[in-house]
């Protein structure tokens, strides 16, 4: 009988040579709710944000392509991407050319985050919630802050998942653009290009 290998990061582990880059091949997963999240600023082929949720002991992990909006008026989409060790939070630095995601990769925000996801009058866990397609969060972040909801819409021709993220309206949302209003990193505050000239922090 053949045991089905359940780690959460084998996708990740395997498109990387922790021998190449510097980031983090992290501990495995305990489990557990957790409540961190974190927004990064990545400049691979294509300028994207990968939005990670701390959930199941590991951050799931969407690529935003234009960022988030705190607009309510703005629906972006977002792609499920593998899951990636807690300690990738922290990760701010150069992913080297020719391996997975090779470019500058900065924190574009962090702090926690509430799941306030219900059903049947019920808060579920924030794992439960992704695998059913809608979660609903509050952010405490340093930009982006109050109620924001990923919801799965469908699957594109190749099969993959598309979702959208989208700002809930209440006292933190407002029609200004905080990705081009804020485009520094929270931790050191660099920009895309100074993190793609000085490597890892």
């Amino acid at each position: 009988m053949t045991t089905r290998n359940t780690d959460p990061l084998e996708e990740y582990r395997g498109k990387r040579d922790f021998t190449k880059t510097g980031e983090p091949a992290g501990r495995d997963a305990a489990g557990g709710e957790g409540r961190l999240f974190v927004v990064q600023k990545h400049q691979a082929t294509r300028l994207h944000y990968d939005f990670r949720l701390e959930a199941d002991g590991v951050l799931k992990s969407w690529a935003v392509p234009k960022g988030p909006s705190v607009n309510p008026r703005d629906k972006r989409l977002a792609v499920p991407t593998e899951d990636h060790p807690i300690e990738y939070a922290g990760f701010e630095g150069a992913i080297p050319e020719g391996e997975y995601g090779g470019g500058a990769v900065l924190v574009w925000d962090t702090g926690t985050y509430e799941n306030i996801t219900e059903k049947g009058g019920k808060i579920i866990p924030a794992g439960e919630a992704i695998a059913a397609g809608h979660l609903l969060v509050r952010l405490r972040g340093k930009k982006l802050k109050g109620g924001f909801a990923f919801t799965r819409t469908g699957r594109d021709p190749r099969g993959r998942e598309r979702w959208i993220l989208v700002k809930m309206r209440d006292d933190d949302a407002d029609d200004g653009d905080v990705v081009s209003e804020r485009p520094e990193s929270v931790l050191t505050g660099r920009t895309i290009e100074q993190v793609a000239a000085g490597g890892a922090s």
